[in-house]
């Protein structure tokens, strides 16, 4: 176990090594550079721009080094803990990012049980209950929700939500609370907000997770093992929790990779769409204007939960699932 856990250990930092290239060069692609956008906006107010102006601001952010040198000085930061300096918001990176974490934390959070406490009754009893009447409606809804665009599910419940309920359109919380230090006046008005955002970005992930586990747990009832506890007369609901869902449950806990960056990216398109103040629309906004160390760092940060989320996900599968063997030569 222990030299397992090192040669994964080995294998993330490498993995993470790699990605770092990866991002920092995709960023470099597109032509020019942050620069290149705030001389085109300053030009585009009227004003002028002399070279020895351009050279200095070209110096200032540290742009007239070559690439492989900025990736080195960027890179360093990193593993000191220095994610480095927002051109565009002025800023240090974690304040940028930390300004904005809270929110997407519980915006996302929120959405992964919202997923998870409705999508599973819904698939252990559509299971159970195959090609019934509920089974056909519910599947029928899961069907519905999966080819709703979000942005138009979003639109409609910002309406109602605003007609209904009085609720103000756009954001996590009332104008008044946005600078406001927090209370419980505060966080009533975020809850209240919440609802909206949860329900339109976790629609789609519900749905899915329906079908996924009501195949998987339907596959793991028709197995022979299942066959025999009945032929021996355990009770149903006993034979349902001991094994077949625990089987089922394998798929759920190896999207733990994926859970871990969803819940602080955030659902970009939904956010720019209901004004959320979340870090989706700031990494869209960094890459926009090519901010490197901004978006540089933001997706390392996002590349680090993924490998992580991979490597709690593989572990827990092994916990799970015995017939899971962690990679020991000659194990059968």
């Amino acid at each position: 176990m222990i030299r397992y856990l090192m040669q994964r250990i080995v294998t993330m930092a490498m993995t993470l090594a790699a990605v770092s290239v990866l991002v920092f060069a995709i960023i470099q692609l597109p032509p020019g550079d942050y620069l290149t956008s705030y001389i085109a906006e300053i030009q585009a107010q009227g004003e002028q721009v002399t070279a020895d102006k351009i050279q200095f601001l070209r110096e200032e952010y540290g742009l007239d080094k070559p690439v492989w040198e900025q990736y080195l000085v960027w890179v360093t930061g990193l593993v000191q803990g220095d994610l480095g300096y927002s051109f565009e918001y002025n800023q240090p990176v974690a304040d940028v990012v930390g300004e904005r974490m809270p929110l997407t934390l519980i915006l996302n959070a929120a959405t992964v049980i919202f997923i998870y406490l409705v999508s599973f009754p819904i698939g252990i009893y559509s299971a159970t209950h195959q090609y019934s009447w509920s089974d056909h409606g519910l599947s029928f809804l899961g069907f519905l929700g999966l080819a709703t665009p979000n942005f138009l599910l979003a639109l409609i419940l910002l309406y109602l939500a605003n007609v209904w309920f009085g609720t103000s359109v756009g954001g996590l919380m009332a104008p008044e609370y946005i600078d406001a230090p927090w209370s419980l006046a505060k966080l009533g008005s975020v809850l209240a907000h919440l609802w909206v955002p949860v329900v339109v970005i976790g629609t789609a992930g519900t749905a899915g997770m329906i079908r996924r586990l009501r195949a998987n747990l339907l596959d793991e009832l028709n197995r022979q093992y299942v066959v025999t506890a009945r032929a021996k007369g355990l009770p149903e609901r006993r034979i349902l929790f001991k094994y077949p869902l625990r089987m089922a449950l394998n798929p759920f806990i190896a999207d733990l990779g994926s859970i871990l960056p969803q819940i602080v990216s955030g659902s970009v398109i939904i956010s720019a769409v209901m004004s959320l103040p979340t870090t989706g629309p700031m990494l869209l906004s960094s890459l926009r204007s090519q901010d490197m160390y901004l978006a540089g760092s933001f997706l390392m940060f996002l590349a680090m939960l993924t490998v992580v989320g991979m490597f709690v996900s593989d572990i827990l599968l092994a916990v799970l699932d015995p017939r899971i063997r962690l990679g020991v030569k000659g194990a059968r």
